[in-house]
Parts: C-alpha cells; structure tokens; sequence
C-alpha cells in the first residue's frame, strides 16, 4: 500500500516526474484481459467538470521549485530472461515552456543523453555517443530511453497532463486511497501519429492531486501499460518518488525506475537545457551535495 505523508510541504510541492504511460505494444503473444477500473468511491452524482479543471490546473502548475539532480537506476525486469541494471542521471528545471529535462542513461554501448521539454508543445531531442553518429536528432518520445529497455521518455514528459481534451469520469478507490479519475483524450495530430491509442487515464489523489497510476488505453478499451507510484523519499523538506513501476500489460514484463541520490535547490548553467549541447558532458552537482536514496 502507498502511504502518502500528511504534510502541508507534500502538498504544495509533490513531484511528479515518470507518472505516466509509454506506448509500446509488445508483440509476443495475445494481449490478455485487461483488468477492471476500480469500483467506484464516494462518488454522489455526476463528477464536477468545473472542479477537475481546477485539479488539472493546480496539477500543472506542481513540481519541485527550482532546479534539482537526480541519480537512478532502471531496474529492467522482464517475465522471461535475466535482470539488469542501467545507471542514470537527470537534471531538471523549468523554462517558459513548461518542464525541462536532460536525461544519460548509461548503455552496453555508449552513453545516451535525452533533452526531454514538456508543456503544451512537448519535444524530446536525443544523441548516442557511443553510436555511429553522434548528432542530436528529435525523436519520439515513445523511443525507449535505451534500446531493448520499455522505459521511454513519456514517462518522464507527461505530455497527456496538457491534452485539452479531459474528462474527470470519477472518484474510485485505487490502491487503498480516494482518487480523481481523469481520462486524457489525445489531440488530432498526435492520434494520428499513434493510431493504437486511444487516450490516457490517470488516477489522482484527491487529498495529495499526486497520481498514484495511470494507463495507456488502446482503441480496444484495453490496458495497455501501467505505471504505478511504489514509494516515496524525503530529502529535506521535499517528497520525491523513490521508486515507479511500469509494467506492460500484455507481456507482464516490468521496468522499475528507481532514484538512488537527490540534490535539491542546484544551480546549473542554461545552456545545459539547449538541443545543441546534448553532445557537450555536464558535472553532477559534487558529491556532499547529493543525499544517498537507500533500497
């Protein structure tokens, strides 16, 4: 059970980097049964339309305050196979468009960097420095972070969360807690790059607006891939997610993006946030700096 602190700093400043979904069909096998929504929960009449734009719109606007670092590990788990473990780092902050993120990811080849921008006209640039070509080139962001790996950059771009089109369907009980229940409809453009999907439902937490799930919908109406909230780090006076699932629901394979260290209010320098600079090495902030996140 995710048990979210009840704390006036929790609610101001959750962060809610990687809850989404990616879209990635897998193709092994037929997809199985896609799992209910929860059973509604103290849910009287018709949902307020008025009021879950105001919950969208604190949504939005969340986040931690100014810039940050963070270490982690991408914990690949698939049904069948052996485990593995990727090492990457982020750093994170927020210009005029909406959230910014530059993303390595150490892989058997070589390093990848990812600038991933979020907001209403979302974009994610990519390099490979250990392939063939070394040159920043956009991408979509259902790419994975690493080839062979499901973990892409939607997870950490939520670009759904400013999809115009949203409905709050409900209020339901998921994972022992009341949450708004929103479904995020893509537009035209963005559909008709992704034909496969039909839209994204997230659930948030009334008292926190946190999402502790959300899901990918195919045209199908079945659940297509799940990320889940798994549990939570206080580094100072800041909650951030210590651990996140994403699972494929329809070949049960699992990715566990887990944060191992956390440097808070940082200062880095612009241009660091630039496509062009992708191929140019940024410092992590030194290591006093940096809080260890444990297992």
């Amino acid at each position: 059970m995710l048990v979210l602190p009840h704390t006036p700093a929790f609610i101001r400043r959750a962060f809610f980097i990687s809850i989404s979904l990616a879209t990635l069909i897998a193709q092994a096998g037929p997809p199985p049964t896609a799992t209910p929504p929860p059973a509604n929960y103290l849910q009287f009449g018709q949902p307020d339309q008025e009021e879950g734009r105001k919950v969208l719109a604190a949504f939005r606007r969340a986040g931690i305050p100014g810039q940050y670092y963070l270490e982690f590990d991408i914990r690949v788990m698939p049904r069948r196979g052996e485990e593995r473990v990727l090492a990457g780092k982020l750093w994170g902050s927020r210009n005029d468009e909406g959230p910014i993120s530059r993303v390595a990811v150490t892989a058997e080849k070589g390093e990848r960097r990812l600038l991933i921008q979020n907001g209403e006209d979302a974009a994610v640039w990519s390099v490979d420095l250990g392939g063939a070509s070394t040159n920043t080139r956009i991408v979509d962001s259902f790419e994975p972070l690493v080839p062979g790996i499901e973990l892409t950059a939607f997870e950490l771009q939520m670009p759904y969360v400013y999809w115009p089109d949203a409905t709050l369907e409900r209020v339901s009980r998921v994972r022992s807690r009341p949450a708004h229940v929103f479904f995020f409809r893509p537009p035209a453009a963005w559909a008709a790059q992704h034909p496969d999907i039909r839209g994204v439902r997230a659930y948030l937490d009334t008292q926190f607006n946190v999402p502790v799930q959300s899901e990918i919908i195919g045209q199908d109406q079945r659940v297509l891939r799940t990320l889940s909230l798994v549990d939570l780090a206080k580094v100072g006076d800041q909650y951030i997610p210590k651990s996140i699932d994403l699972r494929n629901d329809q070949t049960r394979d699992k990715v566990r993006f887990q944060v191992t260290g956390a440097a808070l209010n940082s200062s880095f320098k612009a241009n660091i946030f630039e496509p062009g600079q992708l191929t140019e090495p940024v410092p992590a902030p030194p290591p006093k700096q940096i809080m260890i996140i444990g297992g």
